[in-house]
């Protein structure tokens, strides 16, 4: 799982390793791109949340198998039902809770 950036690309592992070895590479992987509007680690912490209180609770595992079967039960559970995050903080809800005025904003110069 990769974020958006340009150096997430074949283009770049090509312009990185060469083109025999870049175009190689590149297809040993299969990339999944996070939305553009939200962050990988938003991505990691909700799975993670979502793992500790619907598999874990409140229990105590005893054992490291205990707790691999706990969590391999779990997860073929949610691929079972497709679960997928839905995003509800929108560009404008965003601009809104931190103050963005689009006619203040100053790009450097730099």
């Amino acid at each position: 799982m990769v974020d958006n950036l340009s150096t997430h690309t074949e283009k770049a592992c090509v312009t990185t390793f060469g083109p025999r070895a870049g175009a190689w590479l590149w297809r040993r992987f299969t990339v999944h791109y996070t939305p553009t509007h939200g962050s990988w680690l938003n991505q990691a912490e909700i799975e993670i949340s979502l793992f500790s209180r619907q598999a874990l609770g409140r229990d105590r595992i005893a054992t490291l198998d205990a707790l691999r079967r706990r969590a391999q039960a779990w997860e073929r559970e949610a691929n079972r039902l497709a679960l997928k995050i839905r995003w509800r903080f929108t560009t404008a809800r965003a601009r809104a809770k931190f103050g963005y005025d689009p006619h203040t904003f100053m790009r450097s110069r730099d």
